[in-house]
């Protein structure tokens, strides 16, 4: 069978892996727009604190983090190391006893059900310091064993790079799905046409086909000279800002949600200002650190994932609407599609995110970290 993939962020890019080492023909064409998700997302991996009250999505969100020990351990096997995964743990900081001891016991029964979230302790400030200096001295912490982070872009390139030594012929041009007596017949690229048997459409916020939206997220880094960020964990205040260490001194602070900046790419002074103003409010610690740079991406925004085959089209599918959650349920999302489109049964029931269903037209976007 010959699958093809327009769009290659983490979904798609897992999606052509998981086929590819399954033996299907792959082929991947992306455009590598500027601001896609994938290379701007902050990369925090731990669902379990989400305060998602729709069950289904919550449970696709959960899956998905908990896939990422499988998926690097296949992934090593096939010499694919350089992820920027790791299990740092992750910190809920407050200020008040009261607010610290109702996000401990959320935390408790969200670990009742999910043991991979690993140990659930409380921390005063002088121990939740030690693990992440740069934090305001007055905050104390639930801390979260089981959570981690991710680089999109080094995920996404391992991947594509799996699946090309599976067989997987990856392209740079602008795509389209060429359709034909009710079905997919393959992709357009320019003038050529590309058959296929199937096709899954995995472009984000530029989908056609659905009614996604992009949410502008402007997220900045930091150097922190001569620090061992690489062991401190994701910090996550009450809100939508986090902080997100990664290796050799640099952290992530973010990030802005813009629902109208439309496709409109730039830095702006009050993304920044808000960025930093959040970040340093956390952890004023890191107020001389270097900035090095500022990414933008547009999250692919719906009420809930769309996953599935697309109503009145034959073959053709479309992964899409993962939004701030894309870097945890991404890996997952493209394994449970390749199975969907290698006619095997995926794991998780993909109905709740049938894409033909009528609600997607009116559903709101879930926050998400």
């Amino acid at each position: 069978m010959h699958v093809a993939i327009i769009g290659a962020g983490v979904l798609g890019a897992s999606v052509a892996w998981h086929a590819a080492r399954a033996g299907a023909r792959v082929t991947v064409i992306d455009a590598r727009k500027q601001g896609r998700a994938t290379a701007a997302g902050a990369g925090i991996v731990c669902p379990w604190v989400s305060g998602l009250e729709d069950d289904d999505f919550y449970h696709l969100y959960v899956a998905g983090g908990e896939y990422y020990p499988e998926l690097s351990a296949a992934l090593a096997a096939e010499g694919e190391t350089d992820l920027g995964y790791r299990r740092s743990g992750a910190m809920l900081v407050a200020d008040a006893r009261s607010e610290l001891a109702a996000l401990e016991a959320f935390a408790r029964r969200r670990r009742t059900a999910h043991p991979p979230m690993g140990e659930v302790s409380r921390l005063p400030p002088q121990q939740a310091r030690a693990l992440f200096p740069p934090l305001d001295p007055a905050l104390g912490a639930v801390h979260i064993s089981g959570g981690a982070r991710v680089d999109g872009r080094r995920l996404a390139a391992s991947l594509l790079r799996a699946a090309g030594r599976h067989g997987a012929r990856i392209m740079q041009a602008e795509a389209h799905p060429w359709l034909g007596s009710g079905r997919a017949r393959g992709v357009r690229v320019g003038e050529e046409r590309i058959e296929a048997d199937r096709v899954i459409v995995t472009t984000g916020a530029w989908a056609s086909r659905v009614p996604v939206r992009p949410q502008r997220g402007q997220i900045m880094h930091l150097e922190v000279a001569g620090a061992a960020t690489e062991t401190w964990p994701v910090i996550l205040p009450p809100g939508d800002h986090y902080i997100v260490p990664f290796d050799a001194g640099r952290v992530v602070i973010g990030a802005t949600r813009e629902a109208d900046a439309g496709f409109d790419c730039r830095v702006t002074a009050a993304g920044q200002a808000e960025v930093l103003f959040e970040a340093l409010r956390i952890a004023p610690g890191l107020g001389d650190a270097t900035v090095l740079e500022t990414r933008v991406g547009f999250r692919p925004v719906l009420g809930r994932p769309a996953l599935g085959w697309m109503p009145e089209v034959g073959d053709l599918a479309i992964g899409n609407g993962l939004g701030a959650a894309g870097l945890t349920i991404g890996p997952l999302a493209g394994r449970l599609l390749a199975d969907l489109v290698l006619d095997r049964s995926p794991e998780l029931d993909l109905t709740p995110f049938d894409p033909a269903r009528v609600e997607l037209e009116e559903a709101e976007p879930v926050p998400l970290r």
